[in-house]
């Protein structure tokens, strides 16, 4: 990789622990409050920037359509559809909709957040064997959520060529479990420990 490449990495990279240390919360039950920028309130300008990171680091697969589950995870998935070539973004709905008419894919997955068990819908008309998937989620923990896409994306028969994460816990299972599957996972940043007494964030 030249080496420009690895600074631009470095920063973005940077840019988003800085933002995690600055505004983020630490909550009990290994939460991370960041709804000021990331999931409730959106910083945009920082959105574009990861959606460019992710962007130089899939530079290599030929994806044709972003893949998410509601409601986070949409408007970081909607800028990266722009970044990446103003691809289609899809995302899979967490209840049965009047909206939705014919054959659709199922799964169930368990939100770490909502200690619920959700069914997880997406329409077949929107997924096919064709399509060449990335994933974008804002968080990953336990992985229950991108278990579900995967598995959405399996039963397409589509091409999942990576996940992008914006901040992964890597004291909890889901990255692990989801590299050890083989399958390509890029988070910007990832947090080895967190301390709801302290406020202490480190990073890998």
């Amino acid at each position: 990789m030249p080496q420009g490449g690895e600074k631009d990495e470095v920063f973005c990279m940077k840019e988003l622990e800085e933002r995690i240390l600055k505004d983020g919360g630490v909550k009990a039950g290994g939460v991370l409050k960041v709804d000021s920028f990331l999931n409730h309130q959106l910083d945009v300008g920082l959105y574009r920037k990861m959606a460019q990171e992710w962007k130089r680091l899939f530079e290599d697969c030929n994806i044709n359509k972003i893949l998410t589950i509601e409601a986070s995870g949409i408007g970081l998935a909607c800028v990266a559809g722009e970044v990446f070539g103003d691809i289609p973004v899809v995302f899979a709905k967490k209840a049965q909709s009047i909206n939705i008419d014919g054959e659709v894919y199922s799964t169930k997955i368990e939100s770490f957040t909502h200690k619920k068990v959700y069914d997880v819908i997406l329409s077949r008309k929107y997924l096919t064997s064709e399509d060449h998937v990335l994933i974008i989620d804002d968080f990953l923990a336990n992985g229950c959520a991108l278990n579900g896409l995967i598995d959405l994306v399996s039963e397409a028969g589509a091409t999942l060529e990576g996940i992008g994460i914006a901040i992964e816990k890597g004291f909890q299972k889901g990255g692990k479990m989801i590299r050890d599957r083989g399958i390509r996972l890029e988070s910007l940043a990832i947090i080895d420990k967190m301390d709801d007494e302290t406020g202490a964030i480190t990073f890998r």
